[in-house]
């Protein structure tokens, strides 16, 4: 009798043990499943999600550009992001030559718009904008400024003068304001002589500043950088028989992420409406 209760006590705690470990194991199986099935929802959810604010997001494009388009660009991305809300204009603004050589060593750039076509051919010969992809989009005038109240400077040998102490000029290998500066001097045999007076700028803006704020007596800018300001006036047009055409050529670099945004932009570049904001600030529409 006792053999048989010991045995059945030994049946009952073995059916025992095998149900809590069947439940343990149901436990463990039901956890896993509900840990897999919240787990696939906030992967779906994540991904979703990304999507969805890519495809809300506008389109950001880059335009590195010369300094003496500021102006002018920044009315023109005015009137393009209020009529194409899924994009947004961001200018990186300086000397040609310093936004040619960024764009050169990998820089992200979507459009380059150039104050010389020496910049743009660079570009061109290096793979990086397709000659197809650019075009003269305007052309320019080289003028010299003075402070507004300053007088007696009308013509290029004026400069000369003892009373002229300091000439701005853009640095020649990088600002093509200053090419033109310097080749217009060299043709009237006057760049040699006037060494101790020239101040070098990073860029027409600069030189403008120069000039405005009294640092220099006088400044190479182009005229639309003279129309932009009432603390300088323009003393006299340089000779365009002095220097190479100015002409500011636009292209689409080959490395843009947004290919059809930045297309779209610039063939608005060559609208009319764009050319009308261009030629406000004083520039041309160069003869193809």
């Amino acid at each position: 009798m006792k053999v048989n209760v010991i045995v059945k006590t030994g049946w009952i705690s073995l059916l025992v043990l095998l149900v809590v470990m069947a439940a343990s194991g149901c436990g463990a199986g039901g956890s896993a499943s509900k840990d897999n099935g919240s787990a696939a929802p906030d992967r779906t959810q994540s991904g979703t999600g990304e999507g969805a604010a890519d495809a809300g997001a506008a389109a950001e494009l880059t335009v590195s550009a010369a300094a003496s388009l500021t102006d002018a660009l920044n009315e023109i991305k005015a009137a393009y992001e209020a009529s194409h809300p899924d994009v947004k204009l961001v200018f990186n603004f300086g000397a040609s030559g310093t936004l040619q050589k960024q764009i050169s060593q990998g820089a992200p750039a979507d459009l380059f718009l150039s104050a010389s076509s020496k910049n743009m051919k660079s570009l061109v010969d290096e793979g990086l904008v397709d000659a197809a992809e650019q075009t003269n989009l305007l052309a320019g005038e080289l003028v010299v400024v003075v402070p507004a109240e300053g007088s007696g400077i009308t013509k290029l040998e004026d400069l000369q003068n003892p009373a002229v102490s300091k000439v701005a000029v853009g640095i020649p290998e990088s600002v093509p304001a200053g090419s033109y500066a310097r080749d217009a001097l060299t043709a009237a045999n006057l760049w040699d002589k006037l060494q101790l007076k020239t101040v070098q700028a990073k860029d027409v803006r600069q030189v403008l500043s120069y000039v405005e704020t009294g640092n220099a007596d006088a400044g190479f800018v182009y005229r639309t950088d003279a129309l932009a300001t009432d603390k300088a006036k323009i003393a006299f047009a340089v000779a365009p028989s002095l220097y190479k055409p100015i002409v500011y050529p636009a292209g689409i670099v080959k490395a843009t992420k947004n290919r059809d945004a930045a297309a779209a932009f610039y063939q608005y570049l060559q609208s009319e409406e764009s050319l009308d904001v261009f030629r406000k600030y004083g520039f041309s529409v160069p003869t193809q």
